[in-house]
This record gives C-alpha cells, sequence and structure tokens, in this order.
C-alpha cells in the first residue's frame, strides 16, 4: 500500500497544472486520487499565466484509508516559461513529509538543462543496481509539473511526444502516443497511453519499476488551456501491482 500511494502522490504531481478553463490567467483545481473507489490521495494546485511564464504552487497529501499506512503532506512551487514545443521550468522545489522523514529538493534549469540539483538530507550511499544519473541525462529535462504543459497547435499532436521528466532523483521518459476509441475518456479533447522508461536514478531491481515499466497500462487525457495552443492533463488511470488508481481534476 506505501508504494501504491507513493506513486498516486507522484503522478498526482505530473497532473497538477490544472485543466481548461475559460480565458483567464489564473485558476485553482483540486486532484483526487482513489483505488477501488477509496480515496487515496488529493491536491490542491494553483496555476498562474503572465504571458508566456507560468508559476505553480499545490500542496498533497494521501488520504482515506492510505493515511493509515503512508502518512505524506507536501508542497510543491514551480516557474518557468512556455516554450514552442516544450515548457521550460526555472526553478522547482519540492517539499514533503513521509511518517518521521522530511525531504528538500530543489533544481534550477538553464536553457533546458538542469543547472543544480539539491537534496535536503542528502542521498545514502546507493547499492551496486542502482543506475546513476549522468550529465548527459539533464539535457531537454523538465520537473514532474512543467513537464506536463504541453503546447501544441492542435489536439493531434498533442500525443505523439516524449516527455523528459526529472525531479530531483528519478530521471525517466513517459512516452506518449493516441489511445484507442475504446481508452479514451469520454469528456477529454484526447488521450494518450503513456508508457513509463526508466533512465537513470533507480534501482534496476525495484519491482515497482519493472512493474511501472513493463506491465503498467497508463492512460492521460488532455484538454486545452481556453486561448493558448496549450494542453494540460485533467484525467489519469494508472494500473498498478495492487489495482488501478483513478485521478481526476475539479475546478475550484
Amino acid at each position: 500500500m506505501k508504494h501504491t500511494v507513493s506513486f498516486a502522490l507522484g503522478t498526482i504531481l505530473l497532473l497538477g497544472t490544472g485543466p481548461a478553463g475559460a480565458e483567464q490567467n489564473s485558476y485553482r483545481v483540486r486532484y483526487d486520487a482513489s483505488l477501488f473507489g477509496l480515496p487515496i490521495g488529493r491536491a490542491v494546485f494553483d496555476t498562474n499565466f503572465n504571458g508566456s511564464t507560468f508559476a505553480i504552487s499545490g500542496n498533497f497529501a494521501s488520504a482515506g484509508i492510505a493515511r493509515l499506512f503512508d502518512r505524506t503532506d507536501g508542497a510543491v512551487t514551480v516557474t518557468g516559461r512556455i516554450g514552442q514545443n516544450s515548457s521550460q521550468p526555472q526553478t522547482y522545489v519540492l517539499n514533503y513529509r513521509s511518517g518521521d522523514k522530511r525531504k528538500r529538493t530543489t533544481v534550477t534549469f538553464s536553457s533546458g538543462k538542469v543547472e543544480r540539483t539539491e537534496n535536503e538530507p542528502a542521498p545514502k550511499k546507493r547499492g551496486d543496481d542502482w543506475v546513476p544519473v549522468e550529465k548527459e541525462h539533464l539535457n531537454g529535462v523538465a520537473d514532474p509539473l512543467s513537464a506536463a504543459l504541453l503546447p501544441a497547435a492542435d489536439v493531434g499532436s498533442v500525443c505523439n511526444r516524449t516527455m523528459k521528466v526529472y525531479d530531483g532523483e528519478i530521471r525517466a521518459d513517459l512516452v506518449l502516443s493516441p489511445a484507442s476509441a475504446k481508452e479514451a475518456f469520454r469528456d477529454m479533447a484526447v488521450t494518450c497511453r503513456a508508457k513509463f522508461v526508466p533512465v537513470a536514478g533507480y534501482r534496476k531491481n525495484h519491482s515497482s519499476i519493472k512493474f511501472l515499466r513493463d506491465k503498467a497500462r497508463i492512460l492521460v487525457g488532455f484538454n486545452r488551456v481556453e486561448g493558448r495552443d496549450l494542453y494540460s492533463p485533467a484525467q489519469a488511470t494508472i494500473a498498478t501491482k495492487v489495482g488501478t488508481v483513478h485521478i481526476r481534476a475539479k475546478p475550484i
């Protein structure tokens, strides 16, 4: 259950950029994650646009019965700008507490590259099965929130891309492709399949990583941000080892 909750909250971070709405420069969205119809996570995000720049701040936590197994609370902030083909972050700051453990991650970006990563406390010594993050892994990447803001001239080009994500520890790709008509979410502008491809910053033999890479079925629904050539996620389903996690956004 602990790994399921952690993954659900991580996915909420990936989705936490807000659905489409009336043309505006700022909005607030709540995301709820459930498993077997029971709540396991929630988050509230505020997104603000100023021309081509954006700022996102949010709070997230485990919820419901899952909180008995994994009491997690955190906050995240991101700043950046919308580029022609991808969103380009400037800063990403994540603070969270899981049980008695606290962690702070700060990543600064420059020209699409990671300039600096700070983790407090510093990571422990890794085992022989650890895949280290190398310098070449950190070019053309974005944090989980910025990566989910997809510039696109039309809905047909949303799913044909790879999201290169770095959260201060793991470096992974989410390879998007169009979902079939049967898989598509009813009220989304477009639904994409997402294949999780770990690149670096993970244990080769970690069972959750193996499942996500080899067996997980991930669907993400995107809506257009009104008045912008930009799409953001508003719904997702993720098959985990214990069941399918459902995540849905609701403007508040």
